[in-house]
């Protein structure tokens, strides 16, 4: 599989409930219909918690980390190319207007490495 990550930040004025319920009832929508090669499309929403010494909570940079599966590199490519169509990024872009601070969003793609751990004992 081949992953990539979006690091993104909710439009300054929006509140993280509506940011949720926003993105969930609309925007990734689009992302379901434009990117047809994509095998798993996930929304990891970032809460802060308290810091453990000082127990302060600090806005964070981002407000979900969004992952998108492809079974290949070319089906990723494919799908990338099937963004930049000139009327689906028009449209990407007018629905994110609504949702994103655009200038704080980071793109990347994923190389994973795991430890197998013992089990407890």
């Amino acid at each position: 599989m081949f992953k990539t990550v979006c690091l993104l930040k909710r439009r300054q004025g929006m509140s993280f409930e509506d940011f949720i319920a926003y993105y969930e009832t609309y925007h990734r929508k689009i992302g379901e219909k434009v990117l047809p090669t994509a095998r798993r499309y996930m929304r990891r929403y970032l809460r802060p918690v308290p810091n453990p010494l000082t127990g302060e909570v600090e806005e964070l940079e981002y407000d979900v980390l969004t992952e998108i599966w492809f079974e290949t590199r070319e089906a990723y490519e494919a799908g990338m190319a099937a963004l930049a169509v000139p009327e689906t990024a028009a449209e990407i872009a007018e629905d994110e207007e609504r949702l994103f601070d655009r200038s704080k969003n980071r793109f990347c793609t994923i190389e994973e490495h795991e430890s197998i751990l013992a089990p407890a004992g």
